[in-house]
């Protein structure tokens, strides 16, 4: 079977400065123990698992605000790639707790943008996915009632601002740019005189770029990510919506199954911006020792 390596693919550079992050804060003797991650420092769990043995401890589960009442006096609190709310580091700051952000300078950009916005008396509609840890943090950046958030089209129609409050539509940095171009058209049909904002970032749009074209000439795509990772989520959808190609999600190369491959000659691999590269490689290896002759 034919292996395509697509590229770009795999960690992007936000992933890599808040994996180092944490492995310097893990190092450093001085940093007060215990140390804690609020929320899983990106989206994988192989990354939570090399960090876990480094000695940090990942908590999970609920809103940022709440996982900080875990962490006792004293410790080391690890903000995660996916960004904070200014309340979430208020508190942090009068807990007198040691904490370091591993924000990701793209998700920092759409943080300052709200800000600015908000300072210019517009409100917030801001597209994103409901429950992931990046639109809590930067739709914390506004005050209540002057920020709504939009998942799907049933939400453009429950948005509550009428025809004359100046509008900003920003988005989550890792969504598909070809569903949050009809999420956008959207709230414009509704709001014409909303601005637009779209705030994907570049490593996002080059992956599914990448993706959506290499699929044209293979037969289908494996995508290396955690079922957490939205943008791992969303190199399947766009592979299969806007490629019409076959596509499948594994979290490591014991997932692959060899049903899926028995009349395939050519698959192409890519993996999410928070999948450790080792992880993509051995799915590769595996793809790449995989014998035609073992089809049934």
């Amino acid at each position: 079977m034919d292996v395509v390596k697509i590229t770009p693919r795999g960690y992007c550079y936000g992933v890599v400065d808040a994996m180092t992050m944490a492995r310097q804060v893990a190092k450093d003797s001085n940093v007060p123990r215990p140390i804690y991650v609020l929320g899983q420092i990106v989206h994988n769990r192989h990354a939570v698992d090399e960090l876990e043995s480094l000695g940090i401890k990942t908590l999970d589960g609920g809103r940022r605000d709440e996982l900080l009442d875990q962490v006792p006096e004293g410790a080391t609190v690890i903000f995660t790639a996916h960004g904070i709310s200014p309340h979430v580091k208020e508190k942090a700051r009068q807990r007198r707790l040691n904490f370091f952000d591993a924000t990701c300078p793209d998700v920092t950009k759409t943080h300052t943008l709200i800000q600015e916005k908000i300072q210019q008396g517009y409100s917030i509609i801001y597209i994103g996915s409901k429950g992931h840890p990046e639109p809590e943090g930067a739709m914390g950046e506004a005050p209540e009632g002057r920020v709504a958030l939009v998942s799907t089209i049933d939400d453009v129609r429950e948005l509550p601002f009428d025809g004359s409050t100046p509008l900003a539509i920003v988005t989550q940095t890792t969504l598909s740019q070809w569903d949050t171009e009809s999420l956008i058209a959207a709230v414009q049909e509704r709001y014409p005189l909303a601005e637009v904002h779209n705030e994907i970032c570049l490593a996002t749009q080059l992956r599914q770029e990448a993706a959506v074209k290499a699929a044209s000439d293979v037969d289908m795509v494996v995508v290396v990510g955690d079922r957490r990772s939205n943008n791992s989520n969303r190199l399947v959808e766009v592979v299969k919506k806007v490629a019409g190609k076959p596509a499948v999600r594994v979290e490591q190369v014991e997932d692959l199954n060899p049903v899926w491959f028995q009349s395939i000659d050519r698959v192409a691999v890519t993996a999410g911006s928070s999948t450790p590269t080792q992880v993509t490689r051995e799915v590769i290896r595996w793809l790449e020792e995989y014998c035609p002759t073992e089809r049934n």
